[in-house]
């Protein structure tokens, strides 16, 4: 999942408490399916991007499309880019965590692993974020069903990358960059968490910044480390537009509908579908192989990732 969410108080603003907009909205249901889609095809879009571009052309791609969503959105609802050199460089760091970083990650790894497999990783995210947490954030305290819930999970790992045959004909470097890109994401919301928390500019706002930034970093780094491409593959520049257009720029905004609407718990549920559909997209439309270690592995992650969102009862 490519999640770029900033936690801000302004989650529920005057766009969300306008009845007519409320009302011409799509259900809620059917944008919950929508992003679900588009963010376990978006495996499937890097895989076929990298087949044309470098994976930094393809993360460059991805983030200037999405910059250029955004962008019309808030030029659409009249906001402003944040002020403030101190936002500015919170959101360069959370840029490059939640974006630069995952997003080239995930292109480097896909080089060498399926897609099906970069999708499976990428639910790995919320166990790295309750074992973050409970460093980082000192509200986050540990349960005994949330840190059996990491424990599931680690199970759940070892099953989809075959640990008792010795991890034989896995591909280690490409497994390990898929994994760090789903550390990455957990790493970068903390940050938000402590850095961005309450800022009186929007989501839509800050999120623009953000990835505005993340595209400039990519554009320094791809320009320094690959060599423009000798043509232009139609089909991978029309899955890196896709990825940018619908799995960074609308796929965010659906997101900040969706908890704005619903509540984050039920917004961050997403995460639990992408896997399922990424392993669907790769096995039926790029032929991937699946072993059975794969789905069942899958299911362990996800219910130990499940586990670990369990909230404690309050006491009171």
């Amino acid at each position: 999942m490519s999640s770029t969410t900033t936690t801000t108080s302004t989650s529920q603003g005057p766009a969300h408490r306008t009845p007519g907009r409320t009302r011409r909205r799509p259900d809620w249901r059917l944008r919950f399916g929508a992003l679900s889609l588009i963010w376990g095809f978006s495996f499937l879009l890097i895989k076929v991007g990298t087949e044309g571009y470098a994976p930094f052309q393809v993360t460059l791609g991805r983030l200037a499309f999405g910059t250029a969503v955004l962008a019309t959105a808030m030029a659409v609802r009249r906001e402003r880019l944040p002020r403030g050199l101190r936002t500015w460089g919170h959101l360069a760091v959370a840029g490059f965590l939640l974006n630069a970083l995952p997003f080239s990650l995930f292109a480097f790894a896909e080089l060498t692993i399926p897609s099906t497999l970069a999708g499976i990783c990428n639910a790995t995210s919320p166990l790295w974020g309750m074992a973050l947490s409970l460093v980082a954030l000192s509200e986050d305290r540990p349960t005994r069903v949330r840190l059996a819930g990491l424990g599931v999970g680690f199970v759940g790992v070892l099953t989809v990358l075959g640990a008792w045959q010795g991890f034989e004909g896995l591909d280690a470097r490409g497994t390990t960059l898929a994994l760090l890109a789903s550390l990455s994401y957990p790493v970068g919301w903390i940050y938000v968490r402590r850095t961005l928390a309450g800022s009186t500019h929007s989501h839509l706002s800050l999120t623009g910044g953000q990835l505005l930034l993340a595209t400039l970093q990519l554009a320094v780094v791809t320009a320094l480390f690959t060599s423009a491409p000798s043509g232009f593959a139609v089909v991978p520049l029309l899955a890196v537009a896709a990825l940018g257009t619908l799995g960074t720029g609308l796929a965010m905004l659906l997101q900040y509908g969706l908890v704005a609407e619903v509540g984050p718990t039920t917004g961050q549920m997403v995460t639990y579908f992408v896997p399922v559909i990424a392993a669907a997209a790769g096995v039926t439309i790029l032929g991937e192989r699946l072993t059975w270690s794969i789905p069942v592995g899958a299911v362990i992650v996800l219910a130990g990732a499940a586990l670990t969102q369990v909230k404690p009862r309050s006491s009171g």
